[in-house]
């Protein structure tokens, strides 16, 4: 999963015009000067290498921020000239077709750092993978994370969205996070300000999660490993990890199982153009080659009409989906 938000409203008109090509360098509006970064930012990026469908148009800006205040100092420049979406590893998103008005911001290596924090804690970047943080848990002996092993994403985005797997949620053990607001203030919020729900929160609309606390408890680390073995297994055993997909596409309703209600519908193996409902786990669309983004969103539409005739059920997107049709 991803640091996933809805952009933040904007001005149509200069969003177009700076797509256009008009201008050569990304200017603020309210002061028409130029926004100068530590990091990266590029002009008209692809994004289909970026995402795990490897689908989507170009995103009109792609910013890297050097840090944590290179992206505060950023967006404060910025000053709400355009919208701004964040983008981890690219595994819970549909990028539409047309690519996405404004800009994308990507955390990096800058904010893949995890450590010790002390009392059983480790602070970990927003950009830090799942594996990555239950592994460095392991090595510290601390138990209660390994369950991050499962969540194909980074911290940032299984923060917004309470991302679990295995019977534990994000919620479980989150202690805060740090934000960067879309006026470019960093705040620091505890967990139960979030006021999280199922594959929910309600993190301030814009804020990106710039870094996460998490709460271990001590524990044998072969014993921690041994978890972690457990679940790699089961997702190689029952998801289509070999094929470009984009994880868990619709949530689960009460009292069902997404798969379920997809298979009972029919629906296993279905496909729309070159998109294609996996038969190994019928939860997750495949891209078997060539489909577009259009295809693997109308192929997630159809799948929710059947199982809606089948079962009375409205399914709900898990996946994001962003950016403009093409």
């Amino acid at each position: 999963m991803n640091a996933a938000q809805s952009p933040t409203p904007f001005a149509s008109s200069e969003v177009e015009r700076q797509a256009a090509g008009t201008v050569s360098r990304l200017r603020s509006t309210r002061t028409g000067e130029e926004i100068v970064v530590r990091g990266k930012l590029k002009s008209q990026a692809p994004l289909a290498p970026l995402v795990w469908f490897k689908s989507g148009g170009h995103a009109d800006w792609l910013f890297e921020p050097k840090d944590a205040n290179d992206l505060a100092d950023f967006l404060k420049q910025l000053d709400g000239t355009l919208p701004v979406w964040p983008l981890g590893l690219g595994s819970n998103c549909i990028i539409r077709d047309g690519g996405i008005r404004g800009v994308v911001v990507r955390l990096g290596k800058p904010f893949a750092k995890v450590e010790e924090a002390g009392e059983n804690r480790m602070r970990c970047g927003g950009g830090a993978s799942g594996i990555l943080v239950s592994s460095k848990a392991r090595d510290a002996g601390l138990g209660g994370l390994e369950f991050l092993r499962g969540i194909p994403g980074t911290v940032g985005g299984f923060v917004r969205m309470n991302g679990g797997a295995y019977g534990r949620e994000v919620s479980d053990v989150l202690i805060s996070c740090d934000v960067v607001l879309p006026s470019g203030e960093t705040q620091t919020l505890d967990a139960a300000e979030l006021n999280y729900s199922y594959r929910h929160s309600e993190l301030p609309e814009g804020a990106i999660v710039v870094s996460a606390l998490f709460q271990g408890t001590p524990a044998d680390r072969d014993a921690i490993q041994a978890e972690m073995d457990r679940i790699a297994q089961a997702r190689e055993d029952s998801q289509p990890l070999r094929s470009k997909t984009g994880g868990s596409t619709f949530k689960n309703p009460d009292g069902h199982k997404a798969w379920q209600l997809v298979d009972a519908a029919g629906c296993r193996g279905l496909k729309v153009g070159g998109a294609q409902v996996s038969e190994k786990h019928t939860n997750f669309l495949i891209n078997t080659g060539d489909a577009s983004s259009a295809d693997i969103e109308a192929l997630g539409e159809e799948v929710r009409r059947r199982v809606r005739d089948d079962s009375g059920v409205e399914l709900q997107w898990e996946i994001q989906r962003v950016g403009e049709k093409g």
